[in-house]
Parts: structure tokens; C-alpha cells; sequence
């Protein structure tokens, strides 16, 4: 595959987001089809792997050290701390520099390994001070045990502050045809101090990948049933841009989730899309997206079909909304 700079590395285009064999849509797949599929990535090209102790709680991270922890030379590895498991057995934000080093010691146990390639801070706990956080993964950089930090869900305020501390080698946020936000300001803020972007739910959580035509169908634990998008009402009405971006898909002679990656990766060579999936098929597609380019017709066509003013609804409920730092485009409706 293709490849392209994260840090000071050089890592695949399309990397492979490691949430859904653990967390979040449903059920995850069983055992040995999630160990299967992440031996295919390798063999397929990917190395730019991007899990966190929050999918599963340790469970991707678990999988990815127990199926390739012998292929470990292959693959450039990111993992994410900053939320944790409550006594309850619900998720928190927990930023505390103890509780943060605590959480890469264990990570590092499930990956099988001596370090971490990049090591994000998955959420900001607003409120307390950046730089307490990014100290202790700077830490953690200074004892071997993380090789470069990352952040992630932060707006470009937080992002300058977490520099003066340490460099930061990547931000990690949603972006996608129909989550625009990272326009506003913080991709021009990593271009200016060298961050690169890593740009999840590229397929906008399956929807640009065409295959999810009624939201109702979805499980009572998959994630997407408590984001304003997916209400069958508002999902519906977002559907009917997809017979127009289909369109397009078949103009360039490819597949729609295919689209979406190449036109993240036409944004600029410092934009690195990772589409996570359980599926073995969509898995090869998407690192098939890597050779697709597209022209400035193409890419402007797009930008005006699929945008923050005719996407409906928006991304995170209000709950979700105020965990996290970022500039947020109004919803169309």
C-alpha cells in the first residue's frame, strides 16, 4: 500500500481502525474471525494499526498482542488512554497522571509489547490542565515505554497548549464527507505546527459505505442508536443524498465506502483515513482505496453534494458532545 508520514514514521495511507472487533456496533465477531481479519490487514499492506483500552476495555487491544505480537516488526501501533473502566463497569474520563501511566502499563501486558508507537490522549477531561496530561506521557516517552503522543477529540486551543508541552506527533478526530468540523480550524493548526491528522469513522459510521439503508434495524447496543443522525427520521432524510454520491462512485468505477477514502486522502497528503471493520471484504476494499485518485473535479463535486450544510442532524448527542474539545459546525437541522 501507498504510504504516508505519521510522526517520523512512514506508515500506510489507510490504516485500520481496531474498535469494531471489540466494541461499540453490536456484538463483536467471534474470536478467531477478529484474530483472521487482523492477520489479513497485515498481509494486505495495512501497518498502521489504531486501537485503545476503552474498546473492550483492554479487548482490542488483547486481541491485536495475542494474534500479532509475533508479527510485531510489521506494523506501526497506536493506542489511547485517558478513559477508564468505573467500578460500575461504565466508562469515564479519568486524566489523572497516575491513572494514565497505569493504563499503558496494562495496555502494554494486552499488545504484547516493550513500546507504544503512539500513545493518544483519548479524551481531555475539561477542567484540568492539558499539560498535567501531556507531562505524563511525556513521561512515559522518557522511560521508552511510548515512542510519540497523540491527542485526540481536542480543538486547536487545546492542541497548542499540549505543544509547548512536548511535541505532538498526531490529532486524532472525526472527519469524513459528512462531519466537516475539522475545517474550522484545527487541520490548518496541524498543518502550521507539523501534527499529522488521523481522521476516524472515515465512512461517517457506515453510511457512505451504502449498505445501511434503515438506522431502526440497528442493535440495541450499537453506539449509532444514541447519535442524532441515526434517528430513523433524521437518517432518512440524510439518506437521500446518497443516490447522487452513488453517482459518483460510479463515474470513478468505484465502490462508495472506496469514495470516501479517496476523497479524504485528496485533502491533503498529512490526512491519514483509518476505517475500522469487521468484515474481510470491506477490509480489502478499503486498502484497495489507497491506489484511487481523484481530480479537483471529482473532489469538488463531492464538497457539494456532502458538506455540513446539507448533511441533517448532528453528530453527537449533547451528553457525548460535552466530552470533547472540538470546534463543531451547526447541524442543517
Amino acid at each position: 500500500m501507498k504510504q504516508r508520514k505519521l510522526g517520523t514514521e512512514m506508515v500506510s495511507a489507510i490504516g485500520l481502525g481496531c474498535m469494531n472487533i471489540a466494541h461499540a456496533y453490536g456484538s463483536p465477531p467471534p474470536r478467531d474471525e477478529a484474530q483472521a481479519l487482523l492477520r489479513d490487514a497485515l498481509d494486505l499492506g495495512y501497518t498502521h494499526l489504531d486501537t485503545a483500552y476503552l474498546y473492550g476495555f483492554g479487548l482490542s487491544e488483547k486481541l491485536i498482542g495475542e494474534t500479532l505480537a509475533d508479527r510485531r516488526d510489521e506494523y506501526f501501533l497506536a493506542s489511547k488512554c485517558g478513559m477508564v473502566r468505573t467500578p460500575e463497569g461504565k466508562r469515564a474520563i479519568d486524566n489523572d497522571p497516575k491513572i494514565l501511566k497505569e493504563t499503558c502499563e496494562q495496555s502494554l501486558r494486552f499488545l504484547k509489547t516493550d513500546v507504544i508507537d503512539l500513545y493518544y490522549l483519548h479524551r481531555w477531561k475539561k477542567g484540568t490542565p492539558i499539560e498535567d496530561a501531556v507531562g505524563a506521557l511525556a513521561d512515559l516517552v522518557k522511560e521508552g515505554k511510548i515512542k510519540a503522543i497523540g491527542l485526540s477529540e481536542v480543538g486547536s486551543e487545546t492542541l497548542r497548549k499540549a505543544q509547548a508541552v512536548h511535541p505532538i506527533a498526531a490529532l486524532q478526530t472525526e472527519y469524513s464527507l459528512w462531519t466537516r468540523n475539522p475545517e474550522i480550524s484545527v487541520l490548518d493548526t496541524c498543518r502550521e505546527l507539523g501534527v499529522a491528522f488521523v481522521a476516524f469513522s472515515p465512512l461517517a459510521r457506515a453510511f457512505l459505505g451504502g449498505e445501511l439503508r434503515d438506522s431502526s434495524t440497528l442493535v440495541e447496543k450499537d453506539i449509532r442508536r444514541f447519535m442524532p443522525r441515526f434517528s430513523p427520521e433524521t437518517y432518512a432524510e440524510n439518506l437521500k443524498l446518497l443516490d447522487a454520491y452513488a453517482a459518483v462512485a460510479r463515474d470513478v468505477g468505484c465502490t462508495m465506502a472506496q469514495l470516501a477514502l479517496a476523497w479524504l486522502l485528496a485533502k491533503g497528503d498529512d490526512i491519514l483515513p483509518i476505517p475500522g471493520t469487521a468484515n474481510r471484504q470491506h477490509l480489502a476494499d478499503n486498502a484497495a482505496a489507497a491506489d484511487i485518485e481523484l481530480d479537483a473535479a471529482t473532489v469538488a463535486r463531492l464538497d457539494a453534494l456532502i458538506n455540513e450544510k446539507t448533511v441533517v442532524g448532528p453528530r453527537y448527542n449533547a451528553v457525548a458532545q460535552s466530552e470533547v474539545d472540538t470546534e463543531e459546525f451547526s447541524s442543517a437541522a
